[in-house]
């Protein structure tokens, strides 16, 4: 496997096990749980976390599996579901699929997708039986929309979307167009969250980042990826105003590895122009143009 993959995989791993933790805590003391909505709350994100990375990175029984989960407690965030013993074995016969899936992600051939077609298989029974005994529980009624869900619907899936094409190109062989390709995709980033102020700050300092070609894309990768996708989550269920660079964004998008600040620009002239107004004074401005003038 690609260095740059595996070791996204690894960080992948690493915290769908924190959110893998959660969720087992939480299913032990389940009546605890749904007398605190903030842990309710806390089951949600750590499934769709886990549904999120694993949709970035094509597992689609992990995904499956953790989607199930997910609409599972946002019935309990909905609706006063009274725990009972029948009640929390079914979650955790739900919650043990989930973690042996993401287990064998570390075998020596990794998550083969013959076995783990099987492995959901043979959990769809639990599944099925745990979404009707919930409907009885909350006398037939179904969830509606959700807390936290902000517009556009559908975020999350854009935004994944686009990660799995900027993993693709951080895999390919570094070069100015492969650069310029990934400062595009932040630019549909951009986009897709352009009502969210948060996302925006994120996602230029990414671009930032990216543009910036004394940076590895193995260096990038691995920081730009889990961040982008951790803000994702945070934003999907309504927290958006958590979201911030973390400081290794804030470096990398910041400096080009000798202290000196840098400035990515596009190769639209009309965006180049706008962003050196932007970025410089009048007077460095005319500097500027003196010695474009030489350059020409």
């Amino acid at each position: 496997m690609d260095p740059a993959k595996q070791q996204i995989l690894g960080y992948f791993i690493e915290e769908a096990k924190e959110h893998l933790d959660t969720i087992e805590k939480g299913l032990l003391d389940l009546q605890a749980v749904m007398g605190d909505p903030e842990r309710v709350n806390e089951l949600f994100r750590a499934a769709h976390s886990v549904k999120g990375g694993a949709a970035m990175l094509g597992f689609g029984s992990i995904q499956k599996t953790s989607h199930r989960l997910e609409d599972s407690f946002k019935i309990l965030k909905e609706y006063p579901v009274s725990v009972d013993q029948r009640l929390e074995s079914l979650f955790l016969k739900s919650f043990d699929t989930l973690r042996e899936l993401i287990e064998r992600l570390q075998d020596p051939y990794g998550l083969r997708e013959e076995e783990a077609d099987q492995l959901v298989q043979a959990a769809e029974p639990n599944f099925e039986e745990l979404q009707t005994y919930l409907n009885t529980l909350t006398g037939g009624v179904a969830p509606t929309g959700g807390e936290g869900v902000l517009p556009p619907s559908d975020f999350a899936p854009q935004v994944v979307e686009v990660l799995r094409e900027m993993l693709r190109l951080f895999q390919q062989t570094p070069s100015d167009a492969v650069r310029q390709a990934l400062v595009g995709q932040c630019d549909r980033l951009l986009e897709i969250g352009q009502a969210v102020p948060a996302w925006q700050a994120v996602v230029q300092s990414a671009q930032t980042a990216i543009g910036n070609p004394r940076h590895s894309f193995r260096t990038l990768a691995p920081v730009i990826i889990k961040e982008l996708k951790q803000s994702c989550d945070i934003i999907a269920v309504g927290r958006g105003q958590e979201v911030m660079p973390s400081p290794s964004l804030q470096q990398l998008a910041s400096m080009n590895g000798h202290g000196v600040p840098v400035l990515v620009v596009k190769r639209e002239p009309k965006a180049a122009a706008e962003a050196l107004k932007q970025a410089f004074s009048k007077a460095q401005l005319a500097e500027l143009v003196t010695h474009l003038k030489q350059a020409l």
